[in-house]
């Protein structure tokens, strides 16, 4: 009996071997195959859906996507941003402009990359302004100064380049003058230092003047006040130093000192929240100095407070916060400066106005990084529901090859301890396999592929591995979630929205009012009343005005009604009963910018020969690859050009021909458009999706497609008497460039 054991065990050893080898083997197979599968997966849909243009600047940058905004008042205390002053410029297709008006965007087009820009600091030379700013450069990853100029009053910069490049990190950079001199003083704290540069060929040349303080101040400002010259910064080198909450004053009687400290530094040392930091110009209104500080408490730069100075001495310092006064953004991370806002600088111009530059970020502190954390976790939770799957389809096993145990040692010594507490070890895990593997057949048991609840489960745990991958994809490469306005020459702006509708569909404008009024470009949304008794105002959840206008009579004719209220060109017009993305909004609002002479929309038709002429639906278009038409219940055009054309003498026997049916404006209006041009008058853009919610209500016009065509079928007769035919003005379809009229 003793002497067969052994050779039992040898025996069955070589077949162990194999089995455990096999499931190595097996399990490898499953690993790479099911890497490859669903990284192809993941690849495919973030090629799809957040491919975006390879650019050396813009880059998602975890310090944030500041841009640089303008603001105008009458006093430092109420100033309003650039579009709501209603600057208006042509020949950049910005009716009005819209902050931001400086964006990494535009400094990278003038051939110097960078990520964002911040910081921005104002020095008026007569009617010129100049502004100095931060710019983040993608590829040494450090702050350098750019500069860029204005001579319409900040509607637009044209952009000089980098000004000022150290080997260490450059922000802050506050300009002065001194002694008929022009002064720089960035923040290098990386540099362990302060210094001040001079103007030599200003703006492009600076020259380094001195290093007037050797200490790592950061965001200093210099102010003269009562005879001296006041430097205020924060110092976060010191053991004690809170940072972000810390702020010391030192005094001179000029600017290259020497700096005496004040006698009660750091005269703040408090929480984050304080504004101890500095974040702007000191100002001087009424004949008082004003501080500016950062409230870094729920994340950095989160918003600018103003303090009025009331005492400030070699001995003494009290400051009181009072309210600045600039209203707060309503859009969230759709708005530029939705986040936050870290840094303000205004000044008084000649005329007595007052202009102001801040900057401002969508997306709080830290938002890159944690998304990327959240991404990877989810990625990582698909993979393990892939090796669930391994499991129930049979193709994991854990193992641990008998080749990797310590056999045959002879002689004791501490290599022999070694190998054995290695051999422990391993048995424990060989044990933990076993276990493992009791587990995996167990569930292959209960879900077995073959059986129509393997096949369920199996299915279910596909499907959410491929939602979980797909999702954890979109926090790595799909951006913070906030929707960005698209720029024109690098320019702004916004856009009013009007809705026609009735006390019937009030639960469908109410949606529509809160969904919309959260779109970048969204300036106002002008609700039209045709019928009923028209709702409060305080009953809409809206980020952007509301303005009802109540008609005397229900009549279609009233979408293109002239309004004198509206403070932009552009104009949508979209029906109630129509929901799709901002982004797509957003598009369209872009297309219509290049080209403002058309209408511009989501819903194309094709009216074309020979025989009768029929009203048909978009497929009807797409047959042929063609368009000459877009339903005005969702298309941009020029509210001046386009409802003074429509209430022309012209067009009354089409306005009576509206009434006579309820219907046909927007037929009515592609007509105009057509007659009074030879060339293209219509764009398409496609919206990756757009709801009716007029199919839940049935309040629509339009609710039995077959009278409805035929109505407008007998208008498409009716306007080509009157105003010409339209079969010969088509365009196609995929012609453009952007690929968004496919």
């Amino acid at each position: 009996m003793v002497s067969r054991q052994p050779l039992g065990v040898a025996a069955d050893k070589p077949h162990r071997i194999a089995l455990e080898n096999g499931g190595v083997s097996s399990t490898i197979s499953f690993l790479f195959v099911s890497f490859m599968v669903f990284s192809s997966i993941g690849f495919l849909y973030a090629f799809l859906v957040f491919n975006t243009p390879n650019s050396v600047g813009c880059r998602e940058d975890s310090e944030g996507s500041w841009a640089i905004g303008v603001f105008y008042g009458d006093s430092p205390f109420e100033l309003r941003p650039i579009e709501a002053m209603n600057v208006w410029k042509n020949t950049s297709s910005s009716w009005p402009v819209a902050n931001p008006v400086v964006t990494c965007g535009s400094v990278s087009d003038s051939g110097f990359p960078s990520n964002f820009v911040a910081d921005p600091f104002l020095y008026v030379k007569g009617d010129v302004l100049y502004l100095f700013f931060e710019t983040k450069n993608p590829i040494t990853m450090q702050g350098d100064i750019g500069a860029a100029r204005s001579i319409d009053n900040g509607s637009s910069w044209e952009q000089i380049g980098v000004v000022l490049d150290e080997e260490w990190h450059l922000s802050y950079p506050y300009v002065f003058d001194y002694d008929n001199q022009i002064y720089m003083m960035p923040e290098g704290s990386k540099n362990g230092d302060l210094r001040l540069y001079r103007a030599v060929d200003f703006p492009l040349k600076w020259k380094l003047e001195k290093v007037i303080l050797k200490r790592p101040l950061i965001d200093t400002v210099m102010v003269e006040y009562g005879s001296k010259y006041w430097l205020f910064g924060s110092d976060h080198s010191r053991i004690s130093s809170k940072k972000n909450g810390e702020l010391e004053i030192w005094y001179s009687n000029t600017p290259f000192g020497p700096w005496k400290q004040h006698k009660k530094n750091p005269v703040h040392n408090k929480g984050k929240e304080s504004g101890a930091r500095n974040g702007g110009r000191p100002f001087f209104y009424e004949g008082n100095m004003y501080r500016l500080g950062q409230d870094d408490g729920e994340t950095y730069g989160k918003r600018v407070r103003v303090f009025k100075i009331e005492a400030l001495t070699p001995y003494s310092y009290k400051e009181v916060e009072v309210d600045l006064g600039i209203e707060k953004p309503t859009k969230g991370k759709n708005a530029w400066n939705g986040a936050r806002s870290h840094h303000l600088d205004v000044q008084r111009l000649r005329s007595g106005q007052w202009i102001a530059v801040s900057d401002g970020d969508r997306t709080p502190s830290g938002d890159l990084s944690r998304r990327l954390i959240v991404g990877w976790l989810l990625i990582l939770a698909a993979g393990s529901l892939v090796f669930v799957m391994g499991m129930l389809l049979g193709y994991i096993r854990c193992s641990v090859p008998v080749s990797w145990f310590t056999n045959n040692i002879r002689k004791r010594s501490d290599l022999v301890f070694v190998s054995e507490r290695s051999s422990l070890l391993l048995s424990k895990v060989r044990h933990y396999c076993t276990r493992f593997n009791r587990v995996s057949s167990d569930l292959r048991c209960k879900m077995n592929p073959k059986t129509s609840l393997g096949r369920f489960a199996f299915l279910a745990i596909l499907i959410a591995c491929i939602v979980i991958l797909c999702v954890g994809i979109g926090y790595v490469y799909g951006g913070s979630g906030g929707q960005e306005q698209y720029a024109i020459d690098n320019h702004y702006s916004q856009f009013t929205m009007i809705a026609m509708t009735y006390d019937a569909r009030l639960w469908n404008l109410k949606w529509y009012v809160k969904h919309y009024s959260q779109c970048p470009s969204v300036r106002e949304i002008v609700v039209v009343w045709n019928k009923g008794t028209p709702p409060d105002l305080t009953e809409f959840d809206s980020s952007v005005p509301v303005r009802i206008r109540v008609e005397e009579k229900n009549s279609l004719n009233n979408r293109f009604k002239l309004d004198p209220l509206i403070k932009t060109r552009a104009v949508l017009e979209l029906d109630d009963d129509i929901i799709m993305s901002c982004d797509h909004i957003e598009r369209g609002f872009k297309v219509w910018r290049e080209n403002p002479d058309r209408l511009v929309g989501f819903y194309p038709r094709l009216v074309n020969g020979p025989g009768p002429l029929e009203y048909r639906g978009e497929k009807h278009a797409r047959k042929f690859n063609a368009y000459n038409m877009i339903l005005t219940g969702a298309a941009f055009m020029d509210h001046e050009e386009a409802f003074s054309r429509y209430w022309s003498d012209q067009a009354k026997a089409g306005r009576e021909v509206v009434d006579e049916f309820f219907n046909c404006e927007d037929v009515l209006m592609n007509f105009l458009y057509a007659n009074i041009s030879s060339g293209v008058t219509v764009e398409y853009v496609k919206p990756a999706w757009a709801l009716d919610t007029s199919k839940f209500s049935g309040v629509a016009i339009s609710g039995n497609t077959q009278v409805h065509y035929r109505v407008r079928s007998k208008c498409l007769e009716k306007f080509t008497r009157l105003y010409g035919g339209i079969t010969d003005r088509t365009v196609e379809f995929r012609r453009r460039k952007d690929g968004w009229d496919r």
